[in-house]
């Protein structure tokens, strides 16, 4: 992958760093569909472009925004129109006008002011209060939307319209256990939860119910899947990879979080990505193999593989103290 596009809507996680990592592991049959359960940014899905797709999430103004697209309410031409006049009005009257569009679509819900809150607001965070109400604060930053950064969203809409033009991609808000289910054995689910134990604040929290009932859906899909999530920092452990994701091949990644601008704050975390597949097993293999693994299972235990990939940073540093 020499570029990774970067979608219009940002959200807290966004995959944008590890997507080449993570569409390396992908391979699923041509007439397959890929599913995702948690859209989010939907990074992956857009990069990897596939001919059919289900996005789905339940935050329903995520939804909204791209069947706006689809529909051909939003083009890029409107966009930078509309950009381009709230950023105008953005420059003159700041914190205020920004807190008057955030009253405006938690009213009215329009996917236009969805694209602004997103881009305006502190970090680029998507979060809702208990009654569903947009509740991020200004970013504090009133020439926000410069001509280039105006160009910039503008081609990200046009990169997505015109990747749904010649695809069947669905967007559908629902419950991962309604999405899941509709899966077939020639699909690929990609799944990128809220962070059980770190970040569930999102649309609606996350439990750990959610996360069994996510793993053993899972479990009896007849389609490929892939689990994004969190496997350590150096303070802790995410101990639902043992009680619920022991059985399936995992992989892991070091991935540096830029919390602060100074180095002493960027917090590395090893990512983990869980499978139930070997990296390069064609889906026309899987049902084959899963067979060879159910008789073994009769046998002895499975051991499934466990990989690590260093950054190469890190493996320099690892080589220079040896």
């Amino acid at each position: 992958m020499s570029k990774v596009f970067v979608p219009p809507i940002k959200c807290q996680g966004i995959k944008t760093k590890l997507a080449e990592w993570i569409l390396a592991q992908v391979t699923f049959a041509d007439d397959g569909c890929w599913i995702e359960p948690f859209m989010g940014s939907g990074v992956i899905g857009f990069n990897l472009r596939p001919k059919s797709a289900i996005f789905a999430d339940k935050n329903p103004h995520l939804i909204r925004f791209y069947r706006a697209i689809q529909s051909g309410e939003i083009t890029p031409a409107r966009a930078k129109v509309f950009l381009e006049s709230e950023g105008a009005k953005l420059s003159n009257a700041g914190q205020s006008h920004f807190n008057a569009v955030r009253a405006r679509f938690n009213k009215e819900g329009s996917p236009w002011d969805f694209l602004f809150l997103n881009r305006s607001c502190f970090n680029g965070i998507i979060r809702f209060n208990s009654k569903g109400g947009f509740n991020t604060p200004y970013g504090h930053k009133p020439e926000r939307f410069a001509q280039a950064y105006v160009t910039k969203i503008v081609n990200q809409i046009d990169y997505v319209s015109k990747a749904m033009r010649n695809s069947h991609w669905e967007f559908v808000c629902a419950d991962f256990r309604d999405i899941i289910n509709r899966a077939t054995k020639n699909d690929l689910i990609y799944c990128d939860p809220p962070y059980l134990g770190r970040h569930v604040d999102y649309f609606d929290s996350w439990r750990e119910v959610d996360e069994r009932d996510l793993a053993a859906l899972l479990a009896k899909t007849k389609a490929l899947f892939i689990i994004s999530t969190w496997h350590s920092n150096q303070y802790r452990k995410n101990t639902s990879l043992k009680k619920f994701w022991s059985d399936f091949t995992m992989l892991t990644r070091e991935h540096f979080y830029h919390v602060g601008g100074k180095e002493e704050n960027r917090n590395p975390m090893l990512e983990a990505l869980v499978m139930n597949f070997e990296p390069g097993v064609s889906a026309t293999d899987f049902e084959s193999s899963r067979e060879v693994k159910q008789l073994a299972l009769m046998e002895k235990p499975v051991r499934y593989r466990v990989t690590t990939s260093v950054s190469t940073s890190r493996r320099h540093a690892i080589k220079s103290k040896c």
